[in-house]
C-alpha cells in the first residue's frame, strides 16, 4: 500500500468543488479535516466523504475536531457531547463513576464519528484546566496532571473499543499560557523540570498506554527551547521520541494559525515542521494553502519513518451494537444533570 502523504487541509462547502477535487489528488496531500460548514447532516456527510476518498486515488486520512463542549463540529444527527470539565467535576465527588462516564464518553463520540465514515478526532485534550488559558477553559478535564491523565486515559481507551486511534493534544500542554494560539504565540516561562512534574504528566501516562498520535502547541517554552513546539527538534525529536518513548504520529496544529507566522511564510512553517519530526502538516482556513502544493519539495518527505506512522491511524472495523451505543448514551447522562 502507498505512504499516505503528510498534508491536511480543509475543504470549503457541504460538496467538492471541481479545483478541489483536482488538488485531493495531489501526491502531498494525505488528509482532510472536516468543519461545521462541511456538515449538515449524516447523508450529505457520507455522500461528501466518498467523493473525498474517490478523488484522492489513494489512502487519505479524515479527521474532525469532536472533543465535546463548544468544540463539536458534526451536531445535527449526533449526540450533544458534553465538555470535558464536566468529568472533572464528577472526578472531585466520585473518581470511579468519572472514569466510567470518561470511557464511555470516548466511546460514543468515536462510534459516532466512525460511523459516518470519518478516521479521526482530534482528542482527548490533555493541557491542564483551571489557569489562565481561556481557549482550553472547559476543554480541559482538569487542574490536577493525575486527574487529566486518569481521565484522558479513560476516554482514549472508549475510542480504541470503537476502533478509533487517540490524539492527544497540545502537547507538550498549553494550559500554562493566557494568550491563544490562534491569535498570537504565547510563551510559557517555566523549566522543563517545572513543566514535567505537571503538563507532560498526561502525555507520558498515555503514551505508557499506548497513545497512537499527539497534535503540538504553537507555544514557545524558552527555558526549552527558542522554537515553537510543533517547530522545535528539541520537543519532538529529543523530549518527545527519545525522553517520553513516543513512537506514534506527531501532527502540527494548524500552520495557518498566528502562532505559527513567528517561524515565516507558510512554505516556511511546512518544512520547519518536517524537519522537526512532525508526520502530518495541517494547513486550515488559508485559500493560498493549495499554493503549497507546487512551492514545497515533498518528494524528499513522502518515504519516510513516518509514513508508517501514519499508516497505524486508519484505526480498526469494529462491529458496534445499537445497543452499546445506547448504553454509551446512558452513561454520559449523568455528566448533563
Amino acid at each position: 500500500m502507498p505512504p499516505i502523504p503528510p498534508l491536511m487541509l480543509d475543504l470549503q462547502g457541504l460538496e467538492l468543488s471541481p479545483a478541489e477535487r483536482d488538488w485531493l489528488a495531489h501526491p502531498a496531500v494525505g488528509g482532510i479535516i472536516l468543519f461545521a460548514r462541511n456538515y449538515a447532516e449524516p447523508a450529505q456527510l457520507k455522500e461528501l466523504i466518498s467523493s473525498i476518498r474517490r478523488a484522492a486515488k489513494k489512502e487519505i486520512l479524515l479527521a474532525v475536531d469532536q472533543e465535546g463542549g463548544r468544540v463539536q463540529r458534526l451536531r445535527q444527527g449526533f449526540t450533544r457531547l458534553p465538555p470535558a470539565a464536566k468529568l472533572g467535576e464528577l472526578y472531585q465527588q466520585d473518581p470511579e463513576a468519572a472514569l466510567a462516564a470518561a470511557e464511555a464518553l470516548g466511546f460514543l463520540m468515536a462510534a459516532e464519528v466512525k460511523a459516518v465514515g470519518v478516521d479521526l478526532s482530534f482528542a482527548p485534550v490533555l493541557d491542564l484546566g483551571g489557569g489562565a488559558s481561556e481557549v482550553i477553559g472547559d476543554r480541559a478535564f482538569a487542574a490536577e496532571p493525575e486527574a487529566v491523565a486518569a481521565l484522558g486515559g479513560a476516554f482514549a481507551h472508549g475510542m480504541r473499543r470503537a476502533g478509533m486511534a487517540a490524539v492527544g493534544k497540545h502537547f507538550p500542554g498549553h494550559g500554562g499560557v493566557a494568550e491563544d494560539s490562534h491569535l498570537t504565540l504565547p510563551e510559557d516561562g517555566r523549566s522543563l523540570k517545572e513543566l514535567e512534574a505537571r503538563d507532560l504528566v498526561p502525555f507520558q501516562r498515555l503514551i505508557e498506554e499506548g497513545l497512537e498520535a499527539v497534535m503540538c502547541a504553537h507555544v514557545r517554552y524558552p527555558q526549552v527551547d527558542a522554537l515553537p513546539a510543533g517547530f522545535s527538534p528539541v520537543w519532538i525529536r529529543q523530549i518527545l521520541r527519545v525522553k517520553l518513548g513516543f513512537a506514534g504520529v506527531v501532527f502540527s496544529d494548524d500552520l495557518a494559525m498566528a502562532g505559527a507566522a513567528w517561524i515565516g511564510d507558510l512554505e516556511t512553517r511546512v518544512e520547519a515542521a518536517l524537519e522537526a519530526g512532525c508526520d502530518m502538516l495541517l494547513v486550515c482556513n488559508c485559500p493560498e494553502s493549495v499554493e503549497l502544493l507546487d512551492r514545497v519539495k515533498w518528494r524528499k518527505w513522502l518515504k519516510s519513518e513516518r509514513s508508517a506512522h501514519l499508516e497505524k491511524l486508519k484505526g480498526d472495523k469494529v462491529q458496534i451494537a445499537p445497543e452499546a451505543i445506547q448504553a454509551a448514551r446512558q452513561a454520559i447522562k449523568v455528566l448533563h444533570e
